[in-house]
């Protein structure tokens, strides 16, 4: 939605606040205030929308008088208009605020002014001075080396990357149990909610129980006499239980391998091929409302190794195991004499494996990203920096572990002295709502189709997110009016954008608290990041000039990939790549816009591969099982389109009958449910066609390649054009 249908605030009468459904005397009350502010601060700029944002919005008022307020103030401004402003006093009390304060002037010189005119020169300082700025982050981290390294970065021409932390020996899941400066054993771990008990009070785990939990799996994974280094599988919701379980398997020095609960057998099967792991932890069955989702019983479809299942909440299992498979309660009974003893932390080199999670690649094989001992400390620095996460906050961000953002909750919550906050069940509706509010969730983050959910029903109505000092989303492109209604149930505290990869180990552009953030754009690079749009020629425009091409990463960021386990690193993200000040760039495929006012817009992938709620997946391995789903079909071609209002892509198949010259043997509605039947099964049951377009044939290059971008850009003009 646009200014264009808005009344700019100085034009808005009473009447005009009252004809939103609300009494008059309120909307003459409101409309009163809302003079006062137009008279001190103007009826156009920023300053006058914190004023409103923060002043006269509440959650209870309609929507609509927020949209009448947002736009009303932005009519005239142009494009990115900040939703929220840093506050001067506020900022230099942020992680970075505070960092800046002591050593602004020893990093920038007579540059350093404050925390928020010298944001960007720090950004810039981040990557241009890696040994300084890493050095100095991984002590206010209070990250502990068994070995130092013996220096931030060794540069090296035949790997791009470089040789991060060399030498330097250290256990990220041991630093999340370490004591410290921020953390003592009585703190708060882990705070978690099971469905169906809304209104128990939440369940906590301090950090003294959370490591006599980790310990004790730890020393009952030594039992199953499995080689270091050996992977184990996670198939389990985002629980307590998971958490214990993914940081003991880091802890004893094995390699997680990381996959969604909601995957399909054959999709479980490729990913322990893959990884060639030897044991998986799964559970017996899901519980979501009145339904039990089986799980064990897909892990065993895939003919897993050996599993360790932990029965659903009423302790009791719905299917028999087999016979190489061990209960929850029989595994932790294998290390009954090791209770409360402190399992010795393998310590490994910055470049061994700790997890290993999947992306989806353009051959329909999902590619294995290993995560090396670096990489959760640039999860965890990304939590510290943008998200602002430290000691006493309480982290929610509905995920899972076979996805990135699953391992980053747990090392930027843990490895910062916060809490996880974790809700067994569905998070779309009121009773996760209610436990951001029992939680007293600080940082709240999202994919968009949740807070879309959220909205169409009022989920979070009469629940108090007050608490909360900021949201973060990742996962899909987001949409305005939602996230301008999402800042509002929490008296507008700032969306802090975040996009990465799971090669990346968290983000390359992203937001911060010591910027104004402008709603669905990204505000600066991360961390130690440096961004590249590529022109037309391939090469990148200047670095302050607007423009939209394809995304491009300075190849030395600390954390990212270095190695793949089924395919050539250097041909993915390196080769063909154009040069910059000597150094290769890293590919990364998005295609991306920076703003005049320089902010960064996402505008979807440049090759086939899409975003479907938050799960990269090829447009190849959508179209293979289309294909198969009828005789009629000759072919298919997948596409992502972003909608006319912004938000995430929907699926749009368009495909090719035969006998054209008559009535087609399908039903275009028969056969959407056909296609979703099939994708729900073979791949993913959160995937869902939006629309089927039939088509004679499909556009294709000389060579014969399908051209889905014309397909994407033809159906999107067509959405524009139906809202004509």
């Amino acid at each position: 939605m646009g200014t264009e249908n808005y009344k700019s605030l100085d034009c808005i009468a009473a009447s005009d606040i009252a004809a939103l459904g609300i009494p008059f005397v309120t909307a003459d009350e409101l409309h009163r205030r809302l003079a006062g502010i137009i008279q001190n601060h103007g009826a156009g700029n920023p300053q006058s929308w914190n004023i409103i944002s923060k002043q006269l919005l509440t959650p209870e008022l309609p929507f609509s008088f927020h949209q009448m307020m947002y736009y009303g103030c932005y009519k005239h401004f142009g494009p990115d208009p900040p939703a929220w402003l840093p506050d001067p006093g506020d900022s230099k009390l942020t992680n970075v605020g505070k960092l800046l304060e002591e050593h602004g002037k020893q990093f920038l010189g007579s540059k350093y002014v404050d925390p928020i005119s010298s944001f960007l020169d720090f950004q810039e300082f981040s990557v241009s001075c890696p040994e300084v700025y890493w050095r100095t982050l991984f002590d206010k981290m209070n990250i502990y080396f068994s070995v130092p390294p013996e220096c931030t970065l060794r540069e090296d021409s035949t790997h791009p990357g470089g040789h991060w932390l060399p030498h330097a020996c250290t256990n990220p899941a041991n630093n999340c149990l370490r004591l410290n400066a921020q953390r003592n054993l009585n703190d708060i771990a882990v705070i978690w909610r099971d469905e169906g008990d809304d209104e128990n009070p939440v369940n906590k785990m301090t950090v003294k129980e959370l490591r006599s939990s980790v310990w004790l799996v730890a020393h009952a994974i030594e039992t199953l006499k499995l080689e270091k280094g050996s992977a184990i599988a996670i198939d389990m919701p985002m629980h307590v239980n998971s958490v214990v379980i993914y940081l003991a398997i880091v802890l004893a020095g094995y390699v997680v391998v990381s996959i969604a609960d909601s995957f399909a057998p054959s999709e479980i099967s490729v990913r322990l091929k893959i990884s060639n792991a030897k044991a998986i932890f799964t559970q017996d069955v899901i519980i979501r409302g009145t339904r039990k989702l089986p799980l064990y019983s897909r892990v065993v479809d895939a003919q897993s190794p050996m599993a360790i299942v932990i029965p659903n909440r009423d302790s009791n299992f719905s299917t028999k195991l087999r016979d190489n498979d061990i209960s929850w309660q029989s595994f932790l009974e294998r290390a009954t004499g090791f209770k409360e003893v402190e399992f010795v932390a393998v310590e490994q080199t910055t470049e061994a494996f700790t997890n290993i999670l999947f992306s989806s690649g353009t051959t329909g094989e999902p590619k294995a990203i290993p995560w090396s001992v670096a990489t959760p400390l640039k999860a965890a620095a990304d939590g510290w920096c943008h998200m602002d996460i430290r000691k006493g906050d309480i982290i929610a961000w509905p995920t899972n572990l076979g996805w990135m953002m699953g391992p980053w909750l747990v090392y930027a919550s843990l490895l910062n002295g916060a809490s996880i906050a974790l809700y067994n069940g569905s998070p779309l509706g009121s009773s996760f709502a209610k436990f951001v509010q029992d939680a007293k969730v600080t940082m709240l983050g999202v994919i968009p189709s949740i807070v879309r959910a959220w909205k169409n029903a009022n989920s979070t109505s009469t629940y108090d997110w007050s608490a909360i000092r900021c949201f973060a989303s990742t996962g899909e492109a987001s949409n305005v009016d939602e996230y301008l209604w999402l800042m509002g149930r929490a008296q507008y505290k700032p969306v802090i954008e975040y996009c990465g990869g799971t090669e990346i180990g968290g983000a390359f552009v992203t937001g911060s608290l010591l910027q104004p953030q402008s709603l669905s754009a990204f505000s600066t690079p991360a961390m130690g990041c440096t961004l590249f749009i590529l022109g037309d020629d391939g090469f990148p425009i200047p670095q302050d000039g607007a423009g939209v091409g394809e995304l491009a990463l300075g190849p030395l960021m600390f954390g990212a990939s270095r190695t793949l386990l089924n395919a050539d690193h250097y041909d993915i993200y390196f080769k063909k790549m154009p040069l910059w000040n000597g150094k290769v760039l890293r590919r990364h495929g998005d295609v991306f816009e920076r703003t005049s006012r320089r902010y960064y817009r996402a505008h979807g992938r440049a090759d086939d591969t899409m975003n479907l709620g938050g799960i990269k997946v090829s447009s190849i391995e959508i179209e293979r099982i289309c294909n198969m789903v009828s005789s009629d079909i000759v072919e298919t071609a997948a596409v992502a389109v972003p909608p006319p209002g912004g938000g995430p892509e929907r699926l749009v198949v368009a495909v090719v009958l035969k006998d054209v010259d008559r009535k087609p043997l399908l039903e275009m509605s028969n056969l959407a449910a056909s296609f979703n039947s099939a994708l729900q099964k073979k791949l993913n049951p959160l995937f869902k066609v939006s629309d089927i377009v039939p088509l004679p044939s499909l556009p294709r290059t000389a060579t014969n390649k399908i051209m889905r971008r014309v397909l994407r850009q033809q159906f999107s003009e067509n959405d524009q054009n139906s809202k004509l």
